[in-house]
């Protein structure tokens, strides 16, 4: 075994393959990786872009074909438009397949229509393209949008243009989001003027709110390094925090684009107790009813209402309290798992029973009985026959790794569970809004989503996708190692992901990184191939670095037992001991894991748990890269700190709060901000250094001018130093001189994960 002191020289081609991790270059290594299918409004067909082809399925007739000749719409949009465009790299957004055998798209700063049966390409001048920020409605005649605070309609055609709004306040205005979190970063995304809303199902009317935020506290921002190159700007953004009274209100409204009236809904206004609150609305299929989803200021209570439209009466269906948060789904960032069937019965997830379940209400909210039941949980609802009365859903805990993802189907009734997929794995299924069948996503964390069409019965109807991991071996990948530990308590299993070192010598010991994030929202170690931080994680793996990734007790997919470790004890989520424990593990297992050179790095949260570990765990973490952290809870935003730690009181206080921990600081750290954090406050890593400072201990800090909370803009700068800072005090040499280049230019509403 070769010592621990003897440290690994890296040069610029290490910087570089490392890179070629990050997405989206990692993507590139694996084409045909992903199948997002575009649905048809009957849900009877969908197409995909794969490796550079835009592919039709129509499962029915269990075809697949090129939704196009791509080779003569190249020639024809290169001539007519007099750039030259690649068959396998065609530029195309916004593709409509209205017609079959005619697709309308958007490329090189036009929209055109192309006829795969006369060949020809023809510039269209109507045809205007909601923006990402705008809402079409269901029959694309109106388009909704925000203007002045007020909410505005045009017709597609552009001749009419008028406001359902027109009495939009300064800090109370219709359909936008709260300022704290947005104000700022919006509009440094190109996203200034974002809607939140919903048409109903005949184009006719609009749900949506108007929030107040006249009365709370104002922070301030400053922009130090204005584009115009003139001086300081300041920016305000109203933000709240736990325990003030004062909070944003709103109240909802019906807005009818036939009657310009707006109706708003009687009753005084409520608190809004989270963001999330402002899209939980749904339109039944006739448009005569709104159903919304109201959860307390605390989170531990959580109401079904019914809303008339027609004359804003509202009523409570379902209540459900408890005595820790009370959740809609799994995740908090995902819709909630409500359905509505025809009949008036309302499906419901709860996980009252110590598990997430699915449970049937009637129409006027009477329990009628439990469908499904067990230790495991249903992650998603997929679809749900009506005639034949059964829910097709993902479930999680039925197979040896309680996170794999099975394809089940229940009786609404309670009668047959079935297991649709048998194997061991992880399937991400995703269905139509209409249709009789299931895009199936297969993959592990060797194997890319091999993605199929499945019938009712799992049948498979069309094949679509099987890509390998060819390229990306080329470029030094090897699978991570799923691993099971046991958390610090000794007997509760948890589970995790060891990538080894690029050029992996059993006989070398490396540094391990434990590459965090904490928190009742987020799962760090899916067992997929795709997984939302994976290729952070592989390309230190390519620096060098032995790489852990662990969900410790306090993060959701399991039991309520296990997610609600952490409530009361917010800095306890995702067990940092759990961690720790999780790592000695398999430094026991894995000689060549050098456990006494311990790294760790993470954004927002996980910059919050990196600080933290380096300041309660200095005998564990000697090194570590924390970024956008909220390193003092006690001022974030109120529903993040209220739903999962509960009430400040002095003896809990020291669970949300670094900078009490700060004296402990004995190894290095790295803190990275974005100086118009209008989420995270930059102000709470300048409270921790303050408290480092009277500490007498050293820290380094990096301040990036003109970025907000995800550093968009900054990325690559950013990854290059964090890079840096774990090389030269992990790896103990100095790191080469190579500058990460940035990612292609989009804007990023143009690349989000799906």
């Amino acid at each position: 075994m070769i010592d621990s002191a003897e440290h690994v020289q890296l040069t610029t081609t290490d910087y570089a393959r490392a890179e070629q991790m990050l997405a989206p270059y990692r993507a590139r290594l694996v084409p045909r990786g992903e199948v997002v299918p575009q649905w048809s409004d009957d849900g009877a067909r969908f197409w995909y872009e794969a490796g550079g082809r835009h592919v039709l399925v129509e499962p029915a007739t269990s075809t697949r074909r090129d939704a196009f000749d791509h080779d003569r719409l190249a020639a024809a949009l290169s001539r007519v438009s007099g750039t030259a465009v690649e068959a396998d790299d065609l530029p195309l957004t916004s593709i409509e397949f209205e017609v079959p055998g005619v697709i309308r798209f958007s490329a090189l700063d036009a929209r055109w229509e192309w006829s795969d049966q006369a060949g020809t390409c023809t510039r269209v001048e109507d045809d205007p393209v909601p923006l990402p920020w705008e809402i079409a409605s269901p029959d694309r005649a109106w388009v909704a949008f925000r203007r002045d605070g007020n909410v505005w309609v045009r017709s597609r055609d552009g001749e009419q243009e008028f406001g359902l709004t027109d009495d939009a306040e300064e800090h109370w205005d219709y359909g936008g989001v709260a300022e704290a979190a947005t104000k700022v970063k919006l509009p440094l995304l190109g996203m200034d003027s974002l809607l939140v809303a919903e048409w109903s199902p005949d184009s006719t009317r609009l749900i949506t709110h108007r929030i107040d935020q006249r009365e709370l506290p104002e922070q301030v921002l400053v922009e130090s390094s204005p584009k115009d190159g003139g001086r300081p700007v300041t920016h305000r953004v109203r933000y709240p925090m736990p325990g003030d009274e004062a909070q944003p209100t709103m109240t909802w409204h019906v807005l009818d684009v036939r009657t310009k009236e707006n109706l708003t809904v009687p009753g005084e206004p409520e608190i809004l107790g989270t963001p999330y609150a402002l899209q939980r609305r749904w339109w039944s299929e006739d448009g005569e009813t709104v159903h919304v989803l109201h959860q307390s200021r605390d989170g531990r209570t959580l109401e079904l209402r019914r809303l008339d439209p027609a004359t804003g009466a509202m009523k409570t269906l379902i209540t459900e309290t408890a005595e820790t948060r009370v959740d809609a789904s799994p995740f908090l960032h995902v819709s909630p798992l409500v359905r509505f069937l025809d009949s008036g019965e309302i499906l419901w997830w709860s996980q009252r029973d110590g598990w997430g379940h699915l449970y049937l209400y009637s129409a006027e909210g009477e329990q009628l009985g439990q469908i499904t039941e067990g230790p495991w949980l249903v992650r998603e609802v997929l679809r749900i026959d009506e005639d034949r009365r059964r829910v097709w859903f993902l479930a999680c805990g039925l197979s040896e790794d309680p996170y794999v993802r099975q394809i089940c189907r229940v009786d609404l009734d309670g009668g047959e569970f079935a297991r649709i997929t048998e194997d061991e794995l992880d399937h991400d299924a995703i269905a139509p809004p209409n249709g009789e069948y299931l895009v199936d996503r297969a993959s592990t964390i060797a194997l890319p989503a091999r993605s199929r069409v499945l019938g009712a019965e799992g049948e498979v109807l069309v094949e679509l996708e099987a890509p390998d991991t060819s390229a990306l071996e080329a470029a030094g990948w090897s699978p991570p190692e799923r691993f099971q530990a046991l958390a610090a308590d000794g007997h509760t299993p948890i589970y995790g992901l060891l990538w080894r070192p690029h050029g992996f010598d059993p006989a070398r010991r490396y540094p391990v990184v434990d590459h965090a994030y904490p928190g009742p929202n987020i799962q760090r170690a899916a067992p997929a191939f795709r997984n939302l931080f994976t290729g952070e994680a592989e390309a230190l793996a390519a620096l060098g670095f032995a790489v852990v990734a662990v969900d410790g007790r306090g993060t959701p997919l399991r039991s309520k037992a296990f997610l609600d470790y952490s409530y009361g004890d917010l800095g306890m989520a995702a067990a940092l001991d759990d961690h720790v424990a999780a790592i000695r593990e398999l430094g026991r297992r894995h000689a060549w894991l050098d456990t006494d050179r311990a790294g760790i790095t993470g954004h927002s949260g996980g910059g919050f748990f990196t600080a933290r570990a380096l300041l309660t765990h200095p005998e564990f973490y000697s090194v570590g890269v924390a970024q956008s952290g909220a390193h003092d809870f006690s001022i974030y935003l109120p529903f993040w700190v209220e739903h999962n730690h509960g009430e400040i009181t002095e003896d809990n206080r020291r669970a949300l709060v670094n900078t009490l921990s700060a004296a402990n600081l004995r190894g290095k750290l790295l803190l990275i901000d974005g100086e118009l954090d209008d989420n995270v406050l930059p102000y709470q890593s300048l409270r921790l250094v303050n408290a480092l400072i009277d500490a007498d201990a050293d820290v380094d800090m990096l301040l990036i001018p003109g970025v907000e909370h995800s550093l968009h803009g900054r990325h690559h700068y950013v990854t290059r130093r964090t890079w840096d800072y774990l090389v030269r005090h992990l790896h103990r040499t100095e790191p080469p001189p190579y500058r990460v280049a940035p990612f292609p230019p989009k804007p990023i509403w143009a690349i989000q994960p799906s």
